[in-house]
């Protein structure tokens, strides 16, 4: 490296964000992720034995994904590329495997190519790689939010390890703060006493997000007044520095998928609290307020079902709600719709009685429709036999008549299975019927 070109990076490094700056560069000052990096432990003993693998590291953002493949590239004595599937392609691809070639014909020297949101290259770009990890060229470490089971293709999974990185604990926060007040450069130089209340606040506003929590005590650092010679940080100043909380959550990701879940699960065991919250968690994370509307239409009918049937106008009245008058006012009618699904008796009995039915008629020969039923409209209809001997139940008393509807060979089957609940236990029984 020339005098220009360490000028630079010295700069640079000054002017990064403190994130940047408290990049841990072995493993010794890495916080986290005991369960793949502790004494012993896979990824561990993988790093100490030099012999890297391909992999991919799954997990949300600010767990030290991209940090982790420094220290392994640094720790191998690696050659260290790295691209993003967001600005990069087959070209970038190429220049990199160009590289790689050299380092290892001139230099003898092996390349760890990162390439941070993988999940968001297509399957020709990842075709790409293919060839070059096979041989051994490359090794590649994948960072990405998303599920790499869903969203990276199967040959290129094969051929990597995938590790699950969780968000920090609280206490790894902790300890990472006060580690960047005590030394880094630029806050040791403000001479920084920061409240507990302060860190208290940092840590739960992270959501496990190391960045998140060292971008926001930059920011309080270099904003808040110096007096006597120290940066006194209270918790009031975290708290303009954030301004919102960082929710994990990607409407396209997994997080999406699983507060959904939670929150359908919730309605489901009856807990309005748990089901306002994951509630408040999707509206507060910008979720599409006709997704969340949509999903309580479907918990309505599926989950409620016959204890309650006005659960399901309330739901459709909800989603009409939002889709007249929008957010943020449409809280308002998916709170009442969640509030009262969640405290609504509960009957699955016409979901599974649906699809009982759909499962037999994939599996079952095709059977005629009873001559009485058939329609008897059309010309030539009646020559045919059509509906002779149907018996019109309003004729009877009660509007009941016994006859058959069914298919003969399953004439004696049965889909539904009544629920005695809520208001499913009044509704009239077709064997009760039968017995009068």
């Amino acid at each position: 490296m020339d005098l220009f070109s360490f000028n630079r990076e010295n700069n640079l490094k000054k002017k990064a964000p403190l994130a940047d700056r408290m990049r841990p560069e072995s493993l010794d000052r890495y916080y986290g992720q005991g369960h793949i990096i502790g004494p012993g432990r896979y990824l561990n003993r993988l790093i100490k034995s030099g012999n890297i693998i391909s992999l991919i590291f799954y997990g949300p953002p600010g767990t030290g994904k991209t940090t982790l493949a420094h220290i392994i590239a640094e720790s191998t004595s690696s050659e260290f590329e790295k691209i993003s599937a967001v600005t990069s392609g087959i070209k970038e691809i190429r220049e990199v495997i160009k590289r790689a070639e050299d380092n290892l014909g001139v230099y003898n020297k092996s390349t760890i190519l990162f390439i941070d949101e993988i999940h968001r290259f297509n399957k020709t770009q990842q075709d790409a790689l293919l060839p070059h990890v096979e041989k051994g060229l490359i090794t590649l470490i994948g960072a990405t939010t998303e599920n790499p089971f869903f969203s990276v293709n199967k040959a290129l999974l094969s051929r990597c390890q995938v590790l699950e990185l969780k968000p920090l604990s609280s206490d790894d926060i902790e300890q990472i703060i006060k580690l960047a007040i005590k030394e880094d450069s630029i806050l040791q130089n403000l001479n920084i006493e920061i409240e507990d209340e302060a860190i208290e606040y940092l840590k739960r506003i992270s959501n496990g997000d190391a960045r998140v929590a060292l971008n926001s005590l930059e920011i309080a650092s270099i904003t808040s007044d110096i007096k006597d010679g120290i940066t006194r940080i209270t918790d009031e100043d975290i708290r303009d520095s954030v301004q919102k909380k960082a929710v994990r959550y990607d409407r396209d990701g997994d997080e999406h998928y699983n507060i959904a879940s939670a929150f359908i699960k919730s309605i489901r065991g009856s807990d309005v609290d748990a089901s306002l919250y994951y509630l408040a968690l999707m509206i507060e994370s910008g979720e599409d307020p006709r997704f969340i509307a949509r999903r309580i239409v479907i918990s309505a009918a599926e989950d409620i079902g016959l204890a309650d049937p006005n659960a399901l106008s309330i739901a459709v009245a909800a989603h009409s709600a939002v889709e007249k008058i929008g957010m943020p006012e449409g809280r308002i009618p998916l709170a009442e719709a969640t509030v009262y699904l969640a405290l609504a008796p509960k009957s699955n009995s016409a979901y599974t009685a649906i699809d009982k039915a759909i499962e037999f008629v994939k599996n079952s020969e095709h059977l005629p429709i009873p001559i009485h039923l058939r329609d008897t409209h059309y010309q030539g209809s009646k020559e045919f036999g059509h509906g002779e001997g149907y018996k019109y139940p309003h004729s009877y008393e009660n509007g009941y008549i016994e006859q058959d509807y069914l298919p003969e060979k399953i004439k004696d089957m049965k889909f539904y299975k009544r629920k005695n609940i809520g208001r499913e236990k009044d509704l009239n029984n077709y064997d009760d019927l039968k017995k009068k």
